[in-house]
């Protein structure tokens, strides 16, 4: 195995400019990240993670590098790459480089190939954790490099998406080593992927195009956890909501909650945004961009960029110029304009102005990864290889952490609600 892709600072021109201007955002992020400080001290005292390689594919931007920073400070060796070409801030990842216990190679609008050749290159330093956003880092290891498996103690597991590949993976019992579920724990569901992804797109989206969301019809597709989120904020924003789902209770459930259901195709013929929370592929199709209204909005907030066939968009289309920057306009033969934001990818990270989630919402997902990777190192041998919940206790622990920063306190249960929460032997 060999390390043909260099560092981010061996692409850069002014590499002291980048790490200056990366630590700055660093700083302003970790302000705001009570966690990480309070997980920061621990670590530097404690290193729990001493000895430890840690091979990360996540967003390369100010509130993950605090993290990586924060596992090295716990005493590992860190190489980290992007999990996405666009979301990478290359000032950020210049910083995260120039510390002696990390090498980034993480680089902002890579093709394909320095992509993998970029998670190849944090591959070859033999890591004995891996932290994904996406779960590339995993499927590379267990397709090219099975013979580093032996020495992996596990690996977490940030997004949705993920997850989705990560259990059908050991569904047909090809996971070989343990991976934390962290998309799944409460800590991060309830707020990243509600306040999280529910702000930042519409944000996002907002500031890209110079809109208002305001008597719009917002089209919503798929009513999980982040098209919750994204429904939730765009109605407090004075959107008329419409939910598209597969599912029978999240379309009752988003019903439930006031907003309109409906089939894509008719959404497609009334909206004016189309916000794509599905995690699956083909959800905004052929059909539906022909029924679609001259200047409609269409952007993904899933993972990958499969949401919106762009592929059946350039066959219809006549003409496709930038409109702004991030917005590619797709004229269609009749004169329409179809608007696809930061070319289909995950709007709140790939688009030039995305920031991605709100820092304090990410102080809590990372928080949860960092108190799993020192788990997996103190406790491994206790995981079977496969996915696994985050332990409970450390998904109160972060969130306990939390609270006390904000100077919340709240009850605990006395000694007899907590045996009589416990026993089956109470009657009426």
């Amino acid at each position: 195995m060999s390390e043909h892709y260099a560092p981010v600072s061996e692409h850069l021109d002014d590499v002291e400019a980048a790490r200056t201007e990366g630590r700055r955002k660093m700083d302003w992020a970790l302000q705001h990240m009570p966690i990480l400080q309070e997980l920061r001290e621990q670590f530097a005292a404690e290193k729990p993670l001493d000895g430890e390689v840690v091979g990360m594919a996540m967003h390369v931007e100010a509130k993950t590098a605090n993290l990586v920073e924060l596992l090295a400070l716990g005493g590992a060796e860190v190489a980290i790459t992007g999990c996405n070409p666009l979301s990478t801030h290359d000032d950020v990842s210049a910083a995260l480089d120039a510390n002696d216990d990390i090498t980034s190679y993480a680089v902002r609008g890579v093709d394909d190939e320095d992509y993998y050749a970029a998670i190849d290159a944090v591959i070859a330093h033999e890591p004995t954790v891996t932290v994904d956003d996406g779960m590339d880092m995993v499927f590379t290891i267990h397709e090219e490099y099975p013979e580093l498996i032996d020495t992996i103690v596990g690996g977490a597991e940030e997004t949705t998406t993920g997850v989705h590949r990560l259990r059908a993976m050991d569904e047909d019992g090809e996971l070989n080593y343990p991976v934390f579920a962290v998309n799944d724990t409460p800590m991060k569901r309830l707020f990243d992927n509600v306040h999280g992804t529910g702000e930042s797109s519409l944000a996002t989206i907002a500031m890209t195009t110079n809109l208002s969301y305001a008597g719009k019809n917002v089209v919503v597709g798929g009513y999980g956890y982040c098209g919750k989120g994204v429904a939730k904020k765009a109605a407090g924003q004075n959107a008329d909501v419409i939910v598209t789902e597969v599912d029978p209770r999240r379309a009752l459930e988003a019903h439930m909650e006031g907003y309109d259901v409906m089939p894509m195709e008719e959404a497609a013929k009334v909206g004016d945004v189309f916000i794509t929370t599905t995690g699956n592929r083909d959800v905004i199709t052929r059909e539906d961009f022909e029924n679609m209204k001259d200047g409609v909005l269409l952007a993904n907030a899933g993972h990958f960029d499969i949401e919106i066939d762009l592929d059946a968009l350039s066959d219809l289309a006549v003409d496709e110029y930038e409109a702004r920057d991030g917005v590619d306009a797709y004229e269609l033969e009749d004169g329409r304009r179809l608007n696809v934001l930061a070319e289909g990818r995950l709007v709140n990270l790939a688009s030039p102005i995305a920031l991605g989630h709100p820092v304090e919402v990410m102080d809590q997902s990372f928080g949860v990864q960092a108190v799993v990777v020192r788990e997996l190192v103190e406790n491994g041998d206790d995981y079977d290889a496969g996915v696994h919940d985050v332990p409970d206790e450390l998904d109160r622990e972060v969130a306990e952490i939390k609270l006390e920063a904000e100077g919340i306190e709240f009850d605990s249960m006395t000694d007899e609600q907590r045996e009589y929460m416990g026993s089956w032997a109470h009657g009426t």
